[in-house]
């Protein structure tokens, strides 16, 4: 991979946070998402202190609350899915503006969205301030299994080769006067599309073939393992956050 490879989630904005090793940044945030899941759904105060550690890391982080809120929206489908609940649950209901609810159905809907959003917005900061490739470092520091790392490797250093061949295509088909914008015009596409999954095919077989020629044995040269390791000030500094979380965490399942 390319050093500069990046991906559109992240903003290349000086701050400290980006300055901080990968590794930290992904075990701060996957610490922080098990507090936030972990905590009881009636400790409603709890969760308003996760949104102020959040809002905390994207002021450090230089991240605006429009760009996280347009990217949340991700999440919509299970905010719906959460609005069905007070209206399909079962057990004691309640009236609310003149609307007959379950009372576990809102306590449902309230868990979804509140520990969705959470988690939400922790990993669009961890994207926003982690490059791909970054990302990648981190997880091999972190000893993920070799076999994710290097899947995730080659999808992300081809995925603009195929995005590429497939634009090329399509330029040549609309120059020879193919351009299908109708539903019985959609041969000529899924004709395309089957030549695209040959032609990667064909390519990752010739890359694999070359790296097998070079000496490839199931395993990628770790060249990044010792430059830019997080030190011990960057672990102690990312590990505020999610032990300020996981404080909150206990203390909800003390009080609840």
């Amino acid at each position: 991979m390319g050093a500069g490879h990046a991906h559109v989630l992240y903003r290349d904005t000086p701050s400290r946070v980006h300055r901080l090793a990968p590794e930290v940044k992904i075990a701060a945030m996957v610490l922080f998402t098990v507090a936030v899941v972990a905590t009881p759904r009636e400790a409603f105060w709890a969760f308003g202190g996760y949104a102020l550690l959040v809002a905390a890391v994207a002021v450090l982080a230089r991240v605006g609350p429009r760009w996280l809120l347009l990217r949340a929206t991700i999440e919509v489908p299970f905010v719906l899915f959460a609005v069905a609940l007070p209206f399909l649950g079962a057990g004691p209901r309640t009236d609310i503006v003149g609307l007959s609810l379950s009372v576990d159905g809102l306590h449902g809907a309230w868990n979804i969205v509140a520990k969705g959003t959470l988690g939400v917005l922790a990993s669009l900061l961890l994207a926003a301030t982690t490059t791909t490739r970054d990302l990648i470092v981190g997880l091999d520091r972190l000893r993920c299994p070799q076999i994710v790392t290097q899947i995730a490797t080659f999808m992300l250093r081809y995925l603009d080769v195929l995005v590429g061949e497939a634009r090329r295509m399509r330029v040549a088909r609309i120059s020879r006067g193919d351009d299908p914008r109708f539903l019985w015009q959609l041969r000529g596409f899924a004709a395309g599309v089957g030549a695209l999954f040959l032609r990667a095919f064909e390519r990752g077989e010739r890359v694999y073939l070359a790296m097998l020629s070079r000496g490839y044995t199931g395993r990628m040269p770790a060249v990044w393992q010792g430059a830019g390791a997080a030190t011990a000030g960057q672990w102690v500094a990312a590990a505020t956050v999610p032990l300020a979380a996981v404080a909150i965490a206990a203390t909800a399942v003390v009080l609840t």
